[in-house]
């Protein structure tokens, strides 16, 4: 919260700076688009805000509403459960799946949450694997969901994150994502959520990412949603050459369904990570 206080006074200022910042921002990971193909895959990463936007209302249909705008084959939600209590989903799921073509990835021993640690990890089509929940270290119950899957016929693990706000507590949550991203057969690793940090530099936590994801060089401004200026949500692959192409979803709707925009970005898989098709028991099940 007080980060967030922070965060609006310093937006206040740099109000008329920020809309030429995303803009700059955004070019750093544009690329030519990718031929599309069974090689291609959309994916996206959102923190909606426990389903309360910018004008303090709690939509979970915008939420929704803007899933179908993204229209992504894998998309990883951070807050999606209260945070007190018995941490109720805010979500109707059933809902998603019928609206939006996403089924949530099983979690288990989470009683009325939809996901772990408010993470959540939906697919369109492929077939589930494996799945495995983090308890990330910190003084903060944060959590990472590590699913192995198959997306566009190809072989994928995924590590969907929710990371700390207090720096130390950051550096040791990597450390254990980074023992988490090591394949047995090694496959190709996606990580994405809101990591928390903005921070490029020599001090920043992501630097420990750099040898497995690569350079930590470039970012793209996803918060505050009304006038993005931070990027604090991230997409990650190793090998880095599996991104094509990373932005922002930048609509109306977005802008004021959630506190964070939505990262999206463009999956080109080459040929020798091709899946075999996933044991019937396990298609589409954790």
């Amino acid at each position: 919260m007080l980060r967030k206080r922070r965060f609006a006074r310093v937006e206040k200022t740099l109000g008329p700076l920020m809309t030429s910042t995303l803009r700059q921002q955004r070019k750093l990971y544009e690329a030519p688009e990718p031929p599309q193909g069974p090689a291609t895959a959309l994916v996206a990463s959102y923190n909606i805000h426990k389903c309360v936007g910018v004008d303090g209302r709690f939509a979970p249909g915008r939420i929704m509403a803007v899933l179908r705008e993204i229209d992504a084959d894998l998309v990883a939600l951070q807050e999606v459960d209260q945070r007190f209590g018995d941490r109720a989903g805010l979500l109707d799921l059933h809902a998603v799946e019928r609206e939006c073509g996403l089924r949530p990835v099983d979690v288990s021993g989470t009683r009325a949450s939809h996901g772990w640690r408010g993470n959540l990890v939906l697919i369109r089509n492929g077939g589930v694997e494996s799945v495995n929940q983090l308890a990330l270290p910190g003084a903060e119950p944060r959590g990472a969901l590590v699913v192995d899957l198959s997306l566009a016929g190809r072989k994928l693990r995924v590590i969907a994150a929710h990371l700390g706000l207090l720096r130390r507590s950051r550096a040791s949550q990597i450390r254990a994502l980074l023992a988490a991203a090591d394949a047995p057969d090694g496959r190709p690793v996606l990580l994405m959520g809101d990591l928390n940090e903005w921070r490029l530099g020599p001090r920043s936590s992501l630097q420990a990412l750099a040898p497995r994801f690569g350079p930590m060089n470039s970012s793209v401004a996803s918060f505050p949603s009304r006038f993005p200026v931070w990027s604090l949500d991230r997409i990650l692959t190793a090998p880095e050459s599996l991104v094509a192409r990373i932005t922002v979803h930048d609509t109306a709707l977005a802008h004021v369904a959630s506190d964070h925009l939505p990262l999206k970005a463009q999956l080109h898989f080459s040929a020798e990570v091709a899946a075999e098709a996933p044991p019937a028991a396990l298609a589409g099940s954790a």
